[in-house]
């Protein structure tokens, strides 16, 4: 049997096992496994004592739980409640202040969190009924809510950027760096959309009656007290990071020790809150732990027989397609995958295939992975099974069906797209700030 078709078995295998419902994990696992025990028999069980301390021996995945319970300590402090309250109050005479509030609510937890699941959640629990008793378009603010949300993956710290630099081997940090200037432009092109279509269909977002904003200008400023520790949390966190005080280990500890602290100050650090923030951290941790251990026995054995320079070969030789092109069906492809798996089964199928062959057709790898990462955006919230779309319809209000969820994301899908767009045909928009802290 050809190395070729044994390549195509196993991704076929693979696939098939995804569809029939089996953990990511499991799938990838047992296809590597499988594979690495017929094709070197019984030597093949030193491939995951090998590819365990190669992770252990990678400090940055001590980022992830770090973050990980950051986020969910954040959610669970109702910090982000506060900072909704006052975005409120400081929006809600302009027409669409508070889809627009809402839209800068979710960049400042994506860069508090690192994760979409908790500005979805509090985006469909707190931002949503709020919007829909004011008499907002239940369409325009659904979408605003996936849209903001997927932010989270962006902007940093991004854990799939962690998880991307692990896999492609690139510097976490000029990822992230990589990733501020695509996210904010994606955020600013949210609040035109909305401001524009709110100019339009007035109807769609009635500004907020007096009755609800008779506050005197003193409490109003108090209000703005909410801002405050997200600001020093991202401060300690990122800012020291950037500006090299801490690496990248210490700038996760610093920002989980700082959001404990925040819950403490708040008189919110409970026993309980602390017991549910650990759980939830274990359980997202482990599951990323395992994907990734899968995904480094897979593409041990995939690129072991091959398959990476086969690939190469079938594009540019056979058929004599350009690298643009190719980068091009890299990004169709992912948004096709994106349709089916989440973020983190993308990377870890695609990663072992399209790294090197970008990294032969002499690409940046940082730049790639900022596609990557904006290209998970769109699979997110695309139908059938975006990730958004069912989180969405778990958490969101009875009047918001399925149809409207569906109907929201299109606009929204349309910007992302554009600003993919936009960073193939101009690269600087992502390597500039890299490129200018690295340099300085």
């Amino acid at each position: 049997m050809s190395y070729e078709l044994i390549a195509i078995l196993m991704f076929a295998s693979m696939m098939v096992l995804l569809m029939t419902g089996q953990r990511v994990f499991a799938a990838i696992g047992f296809v590597a496994a499988g594979a690495a025990l017929l094709l070197y028999g019984q030597g093949a069980v030193e491939m995951p004592f090998n590819a365990t301390f190669k992770l252990f021996n990678w400090f940055p995945m001590l980022t992830l739980p770090l973050f990980i319970y950051m986020g969910y300590i954040l959610s669970e402090a109702g910090i982000a409640e506060d900072l909704y309250r006052m975005l409120h109050v400081w929006f809600g005479r302009v027409r669409g202040g508070l889809a627009i509030g809402t839209i800068f609510l979710m960049v400042i937890i994506s860069a508090m969190n690192g994760l979409s699941v908790a500005g979805m959640a509090i985006g469909a629990t707190i931002a949503l009924p709020e919007m829909l008793r004011r008499g907002y378009d239940k369409v325009l603010i659904t979408g605003v809510v996936q849209g903001g949300s997927s932010l989270g993956i962006l902007v940093p710290p991004s854990v799939v950027m962690v998880l991307y630099g692990m896999i492609a081997r690139q510097p976490v940090s000029q990822l992230w760096l990589a990733g501020v200037m695509p996210g904010l432009l994606m955020a600013a092109m949210f609040v035109i959309y909305v401001v524009i279509r709110c100019r339009i269909n007035p109807e769609l977002a009635p500004t907020v009656s007096d009755e609800d904003l008779n506050m005197p200008l003193s409490d109003k400023l108090r209000l703005l007290r909410a801002g405050i520790i997200p600001f020093l949390i991202f401060f300690a966190m990122t800012g020291l990071f950037i500006m090299g005080i801490t690496s990248l280990v210490e700038s996760s500890a610093v920002g989980a020790s700082a959001a404990t602290l925040a819950a403490a100050i708040k008189g919110r650090l409970t026993w309980r809150m602390i017991h549910e923030t650990a759980r939830k951290t274990l359980s997202i941790s482990c599951m990323f732990l395992f994907l990734i251990l899968a995904a480094l026995a897979f593409g041990a054995v995939f690129d072991g027989i091959g398959a990476v320079r086969a690939i190469e070969s079938l594009f540019i030789t056979r058929w004599d397609l350009s690298p643009w092109q190719i980068i091009i069906m890299m990004q169709i492809s992912f948004i096709v995958m994106g349709m089916f798996l989440d973020d983190t089964a993308m990377l870890v199928i695609v990663a072992p295939l399209y790294v090197p062959l970008v990294k032969t057709l002499e690409f940046d790898l940082i730049w790639f992975g900022v596609l990557y990462t904006m290209t998970c955006q769109i699979a997110y919230i695309t139908p059938p099974f975006g990730y958004n779309l069912f989180l969405m319809r778990a958490m969101a209000p009875e009047e918001i069906g399925l149809r409207d969820i569906y109907r929201s994301i299109w606009p929204f899908v349309a910007m992302m797209a554009l600003t993919i767009a936009l960073v193939m045909i101009f690269p600087q928009l992502a390597l500039w700030l890299p490129q200018t802290v690295r340099g300085g």
